[in-house]
Order: C-alpha cells, then sequence, then structure tokens
C-alpha cells in the first residue's frame, strides 16, 4: 500500500507507518516488563552472592593506611588475617543489604539500558557506540541515585565487625546518630562510579558481541557471552577502580576522621593523591578485579540465559 514502510528496510514514507511500526515493536506488557528488571535483577544477585567475600576483601583494602603512604597488605595475606582473627563468617558481612541493593540496582542498572538506548536511537538516529556509553551512563547513574542508602549500610556493616545489629536496626542508627542525609554520603563518585561502570560493562558487552560475531565463526550463545563479558569486565574494572575507592573512602568518613574528613569526591581524590600517592588511588585494584571480572562474567551469562528463557533477545 502507498504510504506503508516495509518491514525488510525499515524505511519511513509519509503516511508515518514506521512510526506505528516502532511502537508497535516497543510496547510492552506489565509481564515483559516485570521480566526484563527480574532477569537483570536475579543475574547480578547470584553474581553478588558468588563474589561477595571479595567485596568484604576490597572494602578492607580501601580503607588500609588512611592518608599514610607505606607498605600495603596484598589480597591474600589479608584475607587469611580476617579469617583467623574473625573467622570466616566475616567474609560474608553486609551479605543481606548486598543482595537487596543487586536485585534494585541490577534490575535498574541493566534493565534501564535498552530502553536508554532506543530513546537515544530515535533522537540521534544512531546506535553507535557513543549512544551505548551515553545509555549506559544513564542507567547506572540513575539506578545508584535511588539505591545509595543500601549501598552506604552494606560498606558499614563490612567494615563493623563488632555489630550484631541486623540491617534494618543498623540503618536506623546511622539515621539517628548522622541525619538521613549521611544515608547518601559518596552519592556523587558512586553515581560517577556507576555511570562509568554501566557505560564501560554495557557499551563494551555490546561492542565486544558484535566484533567477535563479524569477524569470528562465533555466534549468539555461551562462548559468545563469556568472551564478551570477559573483555567487559576488564575494561570496567581499568575505569572505575580509582572512583570506587574514593566512594569507598566517603561512605566510611567517619571510621577514619583521623585522617580529616572529606568535602566531596574531588577533595577525597585531592587527599588521597597528596597524602597516599597515585597509587592510593588504586588500593584494593586487584581485589575489585578479582571480584568485577567473575561477576561481569556470571551476570551477563545468567542474564542472556534468563533473557532467552523469559522470550527476551539478547542484549
Amino acid at each position: 500500500m502507498a504510504g506503508d514502510s516495509t518491514p525488510a528496510t525499515g524505511k519511513t514514507l509519509p503516511s508515518g507507518s514506521m512510526e506505528v511500526k516502532e511502537r508497535r515493536k516497543w510496547g510492552v506488557s506489565a509481564s515483559d516488563v516485570v521480566s526484563h528488571f527480574g532477569t537483570s535483577g536475579m543475574s547480578v544477585a547470584a553474581a553478588t552472592a558468588v563474589t561477595h567475600p571479595l567485596d568484604v576483601l576490597k572494602v578492607r583494602l580501601q580503607m588500609q593506611l588512611v592518608g599514610q603512604r607505606g607498605p600495603l597488605v596484598g589480597m591474600g595475606k589479608l584475607s587469611l588475617q580476617v579469617v583467623e582473627s574473625e573467622g570466616l563468617r566475616s567474609l560474608y558481612l553486609g551479605l543481606a543489604p548486598s543482595l537487596m541493593r543487586s536485585v534494585l540496582y541490577g534490575g535498574l542498572r541493566l534493565g534501564l539500558y535498552e530502553p536508554s538506548k532506543y530513546l537515544c536511537e530515535l533522537a540521534f538516529e544512531s546506535t553507535n557506540i557513543l549512544v551505548k556509553i551515553a545509555s549506559g551512563a544513564f542507567s547506572g547513574a540513575v539506578a545508584t541515585a535511588l539505591t545509595n542508602p543500601v549501598e552506604v549500610l552494606k560498606v558499614r556493616m563490612q567494615m563493623n565487625t563488632r555489630s550484631s545489629l541486623g540491617p534494618i536496626h543498623e540503618m536506623r542508627r546511622i539515621a539517628s546518630e548522622e541525619g538521613v542525609r549521611a544515608l547518601w554520603k559518596g552519592v556523587g563518585p558512586a553515581m560517577a562510579r556507576a555511570a562509568t561502570l554501566t557505560a564501560s560493562q554495557l557499551a563494551t558487552y555490546d561492542e565486544s558481541k558484535q566484533a567477535l560475531i563479524k569477524y569470528t565463526p562465533l555466534e549468539e550463545g555461551f562462548h559468545l557471552h563469556l568472551i564478551s563479558s570477559t573483555i567487559a569486565g576488564s575494561v570496567s574494572t581499568v575505569m572505575t577502580a580509582p572512583m570506587d575507592m574514593v566512594k569507598t573512602r566517603l561512605m566510611l568518613q567517619r571510621e577514619s576522621n583521623c585522617a580529616g574528613l572529606y568535602r566531596n569526591g574531588l577533595h577525597c581524590a585531592y587527599q588521597v593523591l597528596r597524602t597516599e600517592g597515585p597509587s592510593g588511588l588504586y588500593k584494593g585494584g586487584f581485589a575489585i578485579f578479582a571480584r568485577l571480572a567473575p561477576q561481569t562474567m556470571i551476570t551477563f551469562v545468567l542474564c542472556e540465559k534468563l533473557r532467552g528463557m523469559a522470550g527476551l533477545k539478547a542484549i
């Protein structure tokens, strides 16, 4: 019919039928939304449960020699010290808020990526890597802004080995003693870190998949997802390690007030560079990689599998 768009080319003719086609393509039901965000949250929660001990060690490593230069304890030695002095259970401190955050933050961070990419595609008529970076940055920043209180609770519980209080009681204690604003400590660096993490992770994963499909015999499936997620985990670690360290310091500055309070993320980064040197920004860097690389692999491989089971297309 004159004025219709053809499915093969997707060209738009004067009748505007392409707009109808796009609405039909992207129209979703309530069950689709639940599946979309649910698969993302479940995959991130599963990856978090597996890698949580490494997250505890990362936080402990980042809080070494605050405001000082000196030899640092490595991840292997620290893990032995923690287990010997606090028991194996200490490696799972803060697991409850961590899993809670994973479902909320992971569901939003991965779940908002495709809608954001679609809106950018409509606005700029392109799906190049810059659009993917912008979409990832937006979804990561929004997810973190909404879930920052749970992140604060998690790192506080990971450092506070003497507290036997549950997460709800601990959150009430923080709010009553330090004010509700304390639950959003470090939200600036946390948003910057999440924006960078999500942008580098998802854009790298997306582009790696396309390149591997184009230049290698690999097709959509486990091996493609595993290799692409490994590349994404490596890139995101290098990009986010300094911001992760600054975020942790801000969230735990009450526990390290002997070094002076940090006014904001930039002030924290400057103080770390001044007192601890450039390597201070990469404290816990190996622990970040040891945690983030397998977490990224588990997240994407499992998410792709769950999306397939739910009838959703691959990322």
